[in-house]
């Protein structure tokens, strides 16, 4: 509900801070005041912190800019809560708006104090206020509405969501079905190249670890003849002829023979020729293990680089890394295996799908069953309020026209509209396509009569909606706005002292006009004040004292 609407600079008003509360003694707010006063103009600035469309001549004269802040209570579960988590503006109970419009035509906009968007304002106006006018009208003339506010009056919340649930999982099984049958059809077109491709990387069997081995051993091998030659010539130099290893033994066994005989002197030489002739014979057998092992083979080596090399175009063909090769071989075999079960497959998925739009459609035709029998309640409901609002020759009917499949949704397969005849035998009609502004306002405000507690919307402002009428029809709009309150807060601007009379609140709009500049201003009425001012409503310029007995009189009825 709106707590307050501080303004500034705004048109004729200079500074107005109006304090509102709802409840027993606050629901019906009534701002009353003389033609030309600038009631209007209030509704003016409450749009604007709505994120209506800003008028740079909304500035005052004189003024480098104009603002407007609304701050509104906001239940536990109010839909304004999810639009503020999403911004990331935090989950107060007070929400504020306020609009800034500079005479140069730049503007800005506020959410608790944080800029934001004009959108985002509008967004969240949409969720908070309701405005009914001669001139601008929301919320119910706006048939997007039309279905959810006929789903809550009837009560249909377990109906919608069985709805709901079902349309998912059909969505969900025609997307299944859709991926799968996208799949199969590649899998069709590709089906020729993956066997071939397939046979010849199962002939090939890759390994991940072929390229490396391969190249490493294809090295070895083109070093092995060189190595080997140079291996077998060291061999020879220890061994051929009076090789090394020959000499060391000839000259080990004539030291040996005359150690005895040398009283020592040869034994450092005989112990050196030991580890000499020791080191050479290691030497010996280290080179004869290494010829052996790089004992070279042509054709091994072929063989080695035919295979790496159809690795490499195997790989280059398929834009993949050699150890890649691997994998995509499973992965063609699986593609492969699913063409080949992919029929089975598809008929399960085609036969899910299927179900599940029987679900949906069981499920939506039980909605719109229910929701035929709340629309005639409903119609029943607001024709009821019509008698009394001067409009007992008008029709209301909610009309649910059936759509094309295409057009189903997760709210169901029928369309709902509130039309409305205003001459016996009219066809019905959108109720927006109304010509009278003060029946339209009065039309709405029967249907929000019946739909009092549907939605989130907990501030309703209905802008002349006595027009045209007076009497016992004033008296009758007056009550239902008390009815309607006791739900929703309510304000009105009225020039029915009927109206004024029931308001819980009441505040006076004037224009005041000095010689350079004309001013507007808001007083919140006392007793004494409101008296005053039904009798001004009720006489005219001039209030008698007749005109004062018949306030005292309206007033003592209404409370």
């Amino acid at each position: 509900m709106l707590l307050s609407l501080s303004i500034r600079d705004f048109v004729l008003i200079e500074k107005l801070d109006l304090a509102l509360t709802r409840g027993p003694k606050g629901g019906l707010g009534a701002l009353t005041g003389e033609t030309g006063a600038g009631k209007s103009i209030l509704i003016d600035a409450l749009g604007l912190a709505l994120g209506a469309r800003a008028e740079t001549a909304a500035v005052r004269r004189g003024a480098s800019h104009a603002s407007v802040a609304a701050s509104f209570e906001l239940a536990k579960n109010h839909a304004a809560h999810a639009i503020l988590a999403e911004q990331g503006l935090g989950e107060d109970d007070v929400l504020t708006l306020r609009r800034m419009i500079g005479a140069d035509g730049r503007g800005r906009a506020f959410v608790n104090d944080q800029p934001a968007s004009v959108a985002l304002l509008r967004r969240l106006g949409d969720t908070l206020v309701e405005i009914q006018g001669q001139m601008e009208q929301h919320g119910l003339l706006d048939v997007v509405t039309h279905r959810a506010s006929l789903d809550a009056f009837a009560g249909l919340e377990k109906e919608a969501a069985l709805v709901r649930a079902a349309w998912q999982a059909w969505r969900d099984a025609e997307r299944a079905c859709a991926e799968a049958e996208a799949t199969a059809a590649e899998a069709r077109r590709d089906e020729e190249f993956l066997r071939h491709a397939l046979k010849e990387l199962k002939a090939l069997a890759p390994k991940s670890d072929d390229e490396e081995t391969l190249a490493a051993e294809r090295q070895m091998l083109r070093a092995g003849a060189a190595l080997g030659e140079a291996v077998t010539q060291a061999l020879g130099e220890l061994e051929a002829g009076r090789g090394a290893v020959s000499a060391l033994r000839a000259a080990h066994r004539l030291v040996e023979r005359g150690v005895e005989r040398a009283s020592g002197r040869l034994d450092a030489s005989l112990a050196a020729l030991d580890r000499a002739l020791s080191e050479a014979t290691e030497a010996q057998a280290q080179l004869e293990a290494a010829r052996d092992a790089l004992e070279f083979d042509p054709a091994r080596l072929d063989r080695i680089e035919e295979r790496l090399f159809a690795l490499r175009a195997a790989a280059r063909k398929h834009n993949v890394t050699v150890p890649e090769l691997a994998p995509l071989a499973e992965k063609m075999a699986s593609r492969l295996e699913a063409l080949d079960d992919g029929a089975a497959e598809l008929t399960k998925l085609s036969a899910g799908a299927r179900a599940a739009r029987a679900t949906y459609v069981a499920a939506a035709e039980a909605q719109a069953a229910a929701r035929r029998k709340g629309a005639a309640r409903l119609d029943k409901a607001v024709s009821a309020e019509l008698g009394p609002l001067k409009l007992d020759k008008a029709r209301f009917v909610t009309e649910l026209v059936t759509l094309p499949e295409s057009e189903w949704s997760e709210a169901g397969v029928d369309r709902v509209q509130f039309t409305v005849a205003t001459n016996p035998g009219a066809p019905p009609a959108p109720i927006g396509k109304i010509a009278s502004g003060g029946e339209l306002s009065r039309f709405m405000l029967a249907l929000k009569v019946c739909l009092a507690k549907v939605g989130d919307v907990a501030t309703i402002v209905f802008d002349e909606v006595d027009s045209g009428i007076g009497g016992a029809t004033a008296a009758a709009v007056g009550e239902r706005l008390k009815r309607l309150a006791m739900d929703v807060q309510v304000l009105v601007v009225t020039h029915s002292p009927q109206v004024a009379a029931i308001a819980d609140r009441h505040w006076l709009i004037r224009k005041i006009t000095t010689r350079n500049a004309a001013s507007t201003d808001v007083v919140p009425l006392d007793a004494s004040g409101r008296r005053e001012e039904i009798a001004r409503m009720l006489s005219g310029a001039e209030v008698t004292a007749e005109a004062r007995a018949a306030a005292d009189r309206l007033l003592a009825t209404a409370h």
